[in-house]
């Protein structure tokens, strides 16, 4: 294959290439079957599934189901004392049927939405602002048209989207609407109700990917340059041959990024990375976007048959299906050698290069969270801090008192001291005799 032909330069030996076996993922699970009018994921048509490998034994999958189940169960221990396990079973692939269940705990959608009750069923029946209603109306039936939940213009499926982005617009009215939001809100909604869907495309607008989705997507032209950094650094030949052709990253990469890879790759590929990338953030859509460059121009013969920019940008496009299906395409993506720390490292380098005239807003990667455990961890902290309200004086009014007489000031002049306690106390105690006292009162005491 071509891919074994490529240069070492991805390569990582890390630690969690623990991705021998993904039983339960997509394309192990589906049947291929000549009959059938959509595949398993919605699609008419479709055989995005059939390339993997067989079907593996039905109690394998549900082992692999009840691990996910007890994991969600006890959620916050989990984030707590096993994310490890946690990533590593994301890279492995979440069961199907139990995506709809790990999403929201992940991204944290659901605690946002535990957090604010009521809030997305004001904004489904409030009236959308009429300029981002046309657009988003326009958009609808090109998002997945050959996907059972959108055929239908009256359908369930294209009345939820425009429902979820419509809400989006209100939710924040600053950030208006994005076209890319189309297809990321789509493939929510194909696993998630429309409420949920909602708040999981909040987190990834907001958290996972802040900047991206703004008037100005002022963080999407920041990462790619810090994308190309990484081309730079770890596949120099490719570098050179899409500095020599005239390909920027601003040709390629929002498709890429914006979309989350959900217009570029098979419907099984996207969604194990979308498992990692809810997982461990961003650093996943970078590896990804290296690993589809290597695959596409990581040979010798594959550059010299792309002697433009147009050939260049097709050959990008045109990866060999067989190269992308899922089991063996993330366990490239997971070698990569780019981590979270070289992602922050290469960020700072490429924010402190822009120039300062640029127009829009700067680029705030500091609001970009990486991952699930830098989401759980916030909305922990988020919590703790909300729980401790600082406590609200009372003032009390009390009846004034009635007024005392004034007290006589005692005549003590020529007096003793012990004199005066023995009549303002009254007569003096009886006690022992001197010989049964451990030792002298303070009265007998001389001074």
């Amino acid at each position: 294959m071509a891919h074994q032909a490529l240069g070492e330069d991805l390569v990582l030996p890390s630690e969690l290439q623990d991705d021998s076996s993904s039983l339960g993922s997509d394309s192990e699970l589906s049947g291929a079957s000549p009959y059938r009018q959509a595949d398993r994921y919605g699609f008419i048509g479709g055989n995005s599934a059939e390339l993997g490998p067989g079907q593996p034994p039905a109690d394998l999958i549900r082992q692999r189901e009840m691990k996910w189940v007890e994991m969600t169960s006890h959620w916050e221990k989990t984030m707590s004392r096993r994310y490890k396990k946690v990533k590593i079973q994301c890279r492995k692939g979440i069961p199907s049927a139990l995506r709809a269940r790990c999403w929201p705990l992940l991204s944290g959608a659901q605690m946002c939405q535990k957090n604010n009750p009521g809030i997305y069923q004001e904004l489904a029946v409030a009236p959308g602002d009429p300029q981002w209603m046309e657009t988003i109306g326009r958009d609808l039936h090109r998002q997945f048209p050959l996907h059972e939940m959108f055929v239908s213009p009256q359908g369930h499926g294209q009345q939820g989207l425009l429902e979820v982005l419509k809400a989006y617009t209100l939710y924040r009215p600053e950030q208006g609407y994005c076209q890319a939001q189309g297809p990321v809100a789509a493939v929510l909604l194909m696993h998630l109700p429309p409420e949920e869907a909602f708040w999981c495309l909040v987190q990834i607008c907001e958290v996972y990917l802040p900047g991206y989705y703004g008037p100005h997507m002022e963080a999407v032209q920041l990462d790619a340059e810090v994308f190309m950094a990484f081309v730079r650094r770890l596949l120099p030949r490719v570098y050179k041959h899409l500095q020599q052709v005239g390909v920027g990253p601003l040709l390629y990469l929002p498709e890429w990024f914006l979309c989350l890879f959900t217009r570029s790759l098979p419907f099984p590929t996207v969604l194990r990375i979308w498992d990692a990338f809810l997982s461990e953030g961003a650093k996943v859509l970078f590896r990804v976007g290296l690993t589809l460059m290597r695959l596409a121009l990581g040979t010798v013969e594959q550059r010299t048959a792309c002697p433009g920019l147009l050939e260049t940008l097709g050959a990008l496009r045109a990866i060999p299906p067989t190269q992308l299906q899922e089991e063996a395409f993330m366990s490239q993506v997971h070698s990569v050698a780019l981590s979270e720390r070289d992602l922050q490292r290469e960020i700072r380098i490429q924010l402190a290069q822009l120039p300062k005239s640029s127009p829009g807003p700067v680029p705030l990667p500091q609001a970009r969270l990486p991952g699930a455990q830098a989401i759980f961890e916030s909305q922990q902290l988020a919590g703790v801090r909300g729980s401790t309200k600082p406590e609200i004086p009372r003032i009390v009014v009390e009846p004034p008192e009635e007024p005392r007489p004034p007290r006589r000031k005692p005549q003590t002049r020529g007096k003793t001291f012990h004199g005066l306690l023995t009549r303002a106390r009254g007569p003096p105690i009886e006690g022992p005799s001197r010989s049964h006292r451990g030792s002298a009162s303070f009265l007998d005491t001389r001074f």
